[in-house]
């Protein structure tokens, strides 16, 4: 199954709460849209708050006690 990539000028992204969802951190969308409102998401260590915060290669997330890092295929 296909990332959801987008982009925006010369970088690709994928959306946070795209991420939990794909990488069932989440069982829903929703679901990870509230666990990041409830700050329980980290990305590169630090605790993330925006539900659409744009995700680039390298960058870590962590949820749940799982750990995924963006890379390029």
């Amino acid at each position: 199954q296909p990332w959801d990539i987008q982009k925006s000028g010369n970088f690709s992204y994928i959306e946070l709460y795209k991420i939990l969802k794909r990488e069932n951190m989440a069982a829903s969308g929703g679901e990870a849209k509230f666990m990041i409102s409830k700050g329980l998401v980290l990305v590169n260590g630090a605790v993330e708050f925006r539900k659409r915060r744009k995700t680039v290669i390298g960058d870590v997330v962590e949820c749940n006690g799982k750990r995924v890092m963006i890379v390029e295929n």
